[in-house]
């Protein structure tokens, strides 16, 4: 069963989605045996509100789902109500980035390539709260620093996610925070980088053009077969999930080839060894 609240809404929503269809419903005729406006149905299966569990035992006696199959998904409906610990940070991340942090939580795997800054599962403290001065202003900074540390524990946790990092050289020769928190940046990412659940490539500038250029992404990937693979999107006032199988598998492809253009682990390792020495 999966751990987090997030992760177990996108479930149900799935599963109720499917049974529906594969019912013969429509959302109309559905949401009136379910004396639920068709809009909140709607909202349900693509996972945007929550359902409780009396609602999925509801829909589950309309689908005709009973015994064993019906019980675990109410189980998991009562998962879903379970607050996830970034909840307690609701006062300083948008509902939209919450969404992502549970998924990352529960993820096996991020495949992720940035452009810009250091991922922030692997940012040192000193250098996540000048992002987030330089990107957002001073208010609320302390809080969101802490949730971003709280976020990295998924890289030391008894199953460690599975962490593919591509970033772009300009993200090593950017001095964010000046020379001495680029140089603990450097030689601390230099340190994860030898973790066994951690890869990091280095896309030097001498690769040339490359088929990332206009976004960065993180691609989300779960141990249990029943929770789909997603790609996130994000910028300074929302995010975007994409949940498509054919889009998953364009941006899979897509990390994929940056991997083979950038520097492979050893040498993305020497390049960030030599990087930190330069700003110390």
């Amino acid at each position: 069963m999966t751990a987090s609240p997030t992760v177990r809404r996108r479930r149900i929503a799935r599963e109720l989605r499917q049974l529906r269809e594969r019912a013969g419903m429509t959302l109309d005729v559905a949401a009136r045996q379910l004396d639920m406006s068709k809009s909140n149905l709607s909202r349900i299966e693509n996972a945007q509100i929550g359902i409780k569990p009396r609602d999925v035992r509801a829909a589950l006696a309309l689908y005709q789902v009973t015994g064993a199959d019906a019980e675990a998904l109410i189980e998991i409906a009562r998962g879903a109500q379970q607050r996830g610990w970034w909840q307690n940070y609701s006062d300083v991340l948008p509902e939209w980035f919450e969404f992502y942090v549970g998924l990352e939580a529960e993820a096996a795997t991020l495949r992720t390539y940035e452009a810009e800054a250091v991922p922030g599962l692997l940012q040192t403290e000193a250098y996540a709260r000048e992002i987030y001065r330089v990107t957002a202003g001073e208010e609320g900074v302390e809080r969101k620093v802490a949730a971003r540390l709280r976020r990295q524990e998924v890289l030391h946790r008894e199953a460690p996610v599975r962490l593919s990092v591509v970033l772009n050289e300009a993200v090593l020769l950017r001095a964010v925070g000046g020379p001495a928190v680029m140089a603990d940046q450097l030689t601390h990412m230099a340190r994860l980088a030898q973790l066994p659940n951690v890869a990091i490539h280095v896309l030097p500038f001498g690769a040339g053009g490359h088929p990332a250029m206009s976004t960065s992404y993180v691609i989300l990937g779960f141990a249990d077969a029943a929770d789909a693979s997603v790609v996130y999107l994000d910028n300074l006032t929302m995010g975007l999930a994409l949940e498509e199988l054919a889009q998953v598998q364009r941006y899979s492809l897509l990390h994929e080839e940056l991997c083979r253009m950038a520097l492979d682990p050893a040498a993305s390792l020497a390049r960030l060894e030599d990087a930190s020495r330069n700003f110390a």
